[in-house]
């Protein structure tokens, strides 16, 4: 008997502790990574505004190969929305928010797991000269608490790195 009070004693405190420590970590995260593609700015940005063109370079879709997806909308535009919902990485919603073509930005917002607070993204493709551009993915949002624990174990930039290098694996085939 005494064995299972010190037991439940030690897992009250690991819980305790670990709630503590999320109540002090920062509730907002940023990630993201950048890639210089041998393509021309226009090829790039052609098709990374995509958003159905995503499942083919994130690292996301290869975690989970029977991801579910559903589109609505013309993709590229603003108003374009992708949901997918997955066992292994998450259901979300993906929202293109805006799309500067001259500039090469599309802007999205993230809904995770049901949430209505959105996580604000962006792809922006830079001219480096005339077949060469750099790619930026970015994400900035918040993780509720106590969720945030997470950032102390989850480097999401690694995605992202992965992400982009998958992209210019495909677009400089």
């Amino acid at each position: 008997m005494k064995f299972l009070k010190y037991f439940l004693i030690t897992v009250l405190g690991i819980v305790a502790i670990t709630l503590l420590v999320a109540a002090f970590l920062p509730k907002d995260f940023h990630a993201g990574s950048e890639i210089e593609i041998n393509k021309s700015k226009a090829e790039v940005f052609d098709y990374v505004k995509l958003i159905r063109n995503q499942g083919n370079y994130d690292n996301w879709s290869r975690m989970d190969p029977n991801i579910v997806r559903n589109y609505e909308g013309t993709d590229g535009t603003p108003g374009f929305t992708y949901t997918w919902q997955s066992k292994k990485v998450g259901d979300g919603k993906q929202v293109i928010t805006a799309v500067d073509s001259a500039n090469g930005r599309i802007d999205m917002d993230l809904f995770f797991d049901g949430s209505e607070d959105a996580n604000k993204s962006f792809m922006q493709v830079t001219e480096l000269s005339p077949n060469k551009s750099k790619v930026e993915w970015k994400i900035d949002g918040k993780i509720p608490y106590p969720f945030n624990l997470m950032g102390l174990f989850f480097d999401m930039n690694k995605d992202f790195d992965a992400g982009l290098n998958h992209l210019k694996e495909i677009l400089e085939k």
